[in-house]
């Protein structure tokens, strides 16, 4: 897509607002009545979409932000992040009286147990958007598909109505916690230009047993799908085309984020006029930095880091693992 100053904002997202709580250093196993002692502890903005926002704001996209906090101190750092980071938060709705979400993350190596109170996160509807604000931007995505269930009833009419007005949209399904991976998402997907799931996700929206047959699945639904597959990089299928968009090597420190930071970096770059390919090399390159510290947005907060990285794809100063 090329760039174009036409409308004011380059993409709109709506999605879901929470703090990320991180505890680094418990047991795998833990067990009940003991006090566990972590190694580290951060807290961070959290909630794929509003990582997505801020990330993209930082690498100078001009993002409108359509969400929902509780009137709570949680509610309002997370939106000082994203107003820090340069993203129009106007449109952030508060319910006074109502918590903000929380992600509580226990990190054990690879893996991580991911406990989440919703909050009002799932309470967004589509009657309660401003059309006008959705509307002037480029491009919609949506993050959280399964967590954003008031969004579901207006959702499909919304998606023909932005797309009758020339936007693009792009869909990160993240997890499904029922594990059905059914109800609206058939619906949306057929109004998805481009999909940006992992590759546990692509399995299950399909529910086939390869990433080459999910991508068969998706060939005649979704016209771009591009898999993130972590260190290896990700697997494009573009209309009849397939290939491979190479990594960025680091040493991770934190995963948490990395593939919000990859979308934040493929759909800055295609927005930008970049190739599909092009663009998917840029989201490895920061998908990788986001994983130089802890949490998916403290290493786009970082100018120094993310300027230097995204320039020559080296980390200025290693940080150890929490």
């Amino acid at each position: 897509m090329s760039a174009t100053t036409a409308k004011p904002l380059d993409i709109s997202i709506i999605g879901e607002t929470n703090l990320d709580l991180i505890l680094y250093g418990l047991p795998e196993t833990m067990p009940l009545e003991r006090e566990l002692l972590g190694t580290d502890f951060r807290l961070t903005l959290g909630g794929s979409s509003s990582i997505l926002a801020h990330n993209l704001a930082t690498l100078g996209s001009r993002v409108g932000f359509s969400s929902l906090v509780g009137d709570d101190e949680m509610g309002h750092i997370a939106l000082d992040r994203l107003r820090e980071a340069g993203v129009d938060t106007s449109h952030v709705l508060t319910r006074s009286g109502q918590r903000s979400g929380v992600t509580l993350l226990l990190p054990h190596g690879r893996q991580r147990h991911i406990l989440t109170y919703a909050g009002v996160m799932a309470d967004l509807s589509v009657d309660q958007l401003d059309r006008e604000f959705v509307h002037s931007a480029r491009h919609l995505h949506l993050s959280s598909l399964f967590l954003q269930t008031a969004l579901h009833a207006g959702l499909p009419a919304l998606l023909d109505d932005v797309k009758a007005g020339g936007m693009t949209v792009s869909l990160d399904t993240n997890d499904d916690p029922d594990d059905t991976w059914a109800g609206i998402l058939p619906d949306v997907l057929q109004r998805t230009d481009i999909l940006l799931p992992n590759e546990d996700e692509v399995l299950r929206i399909t529910r086939t047993n390869s990433v080459e047959a999910a991508l068969d699945a998706l060939r005649d639904i979704v016209p771009t799908v591009v898999v993130k597959c972590g260190a290896r990089g990700a697997l494009i299928q573009h209309g009849n085309e397939r290939q491979w968009a190479a990594p960025t090597p680091v040493q991770s420190v934190d995963t948490i984020g990395a593939g919000d930071s990859f979308d934040a970096g493929f759909l800055h770059a295609w927005l930008h006029g970049a190739t599909v390919a092009e663009a998917a090399e840029f989201g490895n390159r920061t998908g990788a930095l986001s994983v130089l510290r802890p949490g998916g947005t403290e290493a786009f907060r970082d100018r120094d880091l993310r300027e230097q990285f995204l320039a020559t794809g080296r980390a200025p100063n290693a940080q150890a693992t929490p």
